[in-house]
């Protein structure tokens, strides 16, 4: 096999892999001695390996603007999850409340859509596709930030922040779905990079645009500011294209049959389930996978880590606004931390991801194995405990307002490394999935956010800042082994009958 034919081997498997998940052989049918037979003239399938229609080979510009409109709203939507923070206190006290913690789910809230949205997200796209999903929950999610905008109740302020959630929560869910339709295993982690850097980001700036908008105009702005923004976007997200193999060879079968009036014809991915039924069968789906043992302990290692991102954001106003004297912007400001390590981390993780696996590959035999891209998440492990312990005592000990925000820097780059790590790996193990296992661990990840931070008022109260954030440390630690064991055993894991789920 020449080299050109194994560089096209990714595409094919991964196009095998989403037939056998819909119970349909795809090529040719095997004869009893395992001989092919001719392929059925009925079926509609891709037009060989070079099929400009299969996602896989679309051109770099095509496929690289589909990835950056998603990467765009994949950003925008996590900055409205904290643009509110920064505002909270004047929220409370426009609706004549001082509950703190009322104050925080304000917040958290918006993450509960994200809970909420992929369980019913996820299945509809495996059902009608990505790209019309992108659309009407993108124009949902302007209608629901106008709510907010203009909400006179602070309950009804919470039900609409949580429906803008839901809707905020597609480009999320769907992003890696949409990364692993049109790139390669072998090519994924920049692409990945692009798509992570928003979801990562995009929460710590949103308290710098709320710390600087809300005394400036108020904090009802910080809405009309998401819809005006989520407006600009959805002009591009009108013409992004359809992605998703199963719709693809759905509408060209329809178009096909039109065309030649043989009404025969059926495609090389259909289930034969009506849409009401494929729904019923796929909801479930993501809350099946959580039975995983991998799935189910790597997304709970990324839900806690990611629960710290808002439990940091809970601290903030005390450390900086009380005891440094920061102002709301200035407050704002110092999420900068979390922002730059961010970066950082996701530079590490997206520059050795790919060559690490690369390098592993070469070393074992040339099979490329999902587990390749734990090493990277091995190492960064070390960063989320170290960040937490740094900032929880030098914020304890009132010493220069910049050691703590370093601190946060580890946390975030841990965050960051933990989230990237763990999504890589279960897209690539579970490629014909990745929507509902990046659903799954949306779900686990975002209810972790939205609850856990709730409180964060009361064991810091309690514990302090120092024994609060080594409590979280010491959690972190004890999750540093889990993707060096399935480093070592997840392959068998996942091939166990023991563990083996119908999905």
């Amino acid at each position: 096999m020449t080299n050109d034919e194994k560089s096209k081997v990714p595409d094919k498997a991964s196009l095998a892999r989403l037939t056998t998940d819909i119970e349909r052989d795809s090529g040719a049918d095997r004869s009893p001695d395992g001989s092919e037979k001719p392929k059925d003239p009925n079926v509609v399938d891709f037009e060989g390996p070079d099929d400009v229609e299969n996602p896989m080979n679309w051109s770099r510009s095509k496929r690289l603007t589909s990835i950056t409109i998603v990467s765009l709203m994949t950003l925008l939507s996590p900055i409205a999850s904290t643009i509110s923070s920064a505002g909270a206190s004047e929220i409370l006290a426009h609706f004549h409340s001082t509950n703190l913690s009322l104050a925080a789910f304000v917040t958290t809230v918006f993450l509960l859509g994200y809970t909420f949205g992929p369980i019913v997200i996820a299945p509809l796209s495996e059902i009608y596709g990505r790209a019309i999903l992108y659309k009407i929950c993108m124009v949902l999610f302007i209608v629901f930030n106008v709510a907010c905008a203009v909400a006179n109740s602070l309950g009804s302020l919470i039900v609409f922040r949580l429906l803008a959630g839901i809707m905020g929560s597609c480009p999320v869910t769907l992003g890696t779905g949409s990364i692993a339709d049109m790139v390669p295993a072998e090519k994924r982690a920049g692409a990945m990079a692009a798509y992570v850097i928003g979801v990562i980001l995009g929460p710590s700036i949103g308290p710098i645009c709320g710390g600087y908008l809300t005394p400036a105009a108020g904090w009802r702005w910080n809405f009309w500011l998401m819809a005006i923004a989520s407006g600009v976007m959805t002009v591009p997200v009108m013409f992004i294209p359809e992605s998703y193999p199963y719709v693809i060879l759905k509408r060209k079968t329809e178009r096909l049959r039109k065309e030649t009036g043989n009404q025969d014809l059926r495609s090389a991915l259909d289930t034969g389930r009506t849409p009401r039924q494929l729904f019923a069968f796929t909801i479930l789906r993501p809350l099946k996978m959580l039975i995983s043992p991998i799935i189910f302990l790597l997304s709970l290692y990324s839900a806690v880590v990611y629960s710290y991102l808002y439990l940091c954001f809970t601290t903030f106003p005390g450390v900086f606004g009380t005891k440094y004297g920061f102002g709301s912007g200035a407050s704002g400001l110092a999420t900068l931390g979390l922002g730059i390590g961010s970066v950082i981390g996701l530079f590490f993780c997206g520059g050795t991801s790919d060559r690490l696996s690369k390098h592993l590959t070469q070393k074992y035999g040339g099979d490329t194995k999902p587990e390749y891209r734990l090493p990277v998440l091995i190492l960064g492990g070390f960063f989320t405990p170290i960040g937490l312990f740094w900032y929880g005592w030098t914020a304890q000990h009132d010493t220069h307002w910049i050691v703590p925000i370093i601190g946060t820097g580890f946390i975030g780059g841990g965050m960051i490394v933990t989230y990237m790590g763990s999504t890589m790996y279960l897209v690539d193990a579970y490629t014909v999935y990745a929507a509902s296992v990046t659903a799954a661990n949306t779900i686990f990840r975002c209810l972790f956010g939205a609850l856990l931070p709730l409180a964060g008022p009361a064991m810091y109260d309690s514990l302090g800042y120092g024994w609060g954030n080594s409590v979280l440390g010491f959690i972190a630690v004890a999750f540093i082994p889990l993707p060096f064991i399935f480093y070592l055993y997840g392959q068998r894991i996942r091939e166990s009958n023991l563990f083996k789920i119908e999905y």
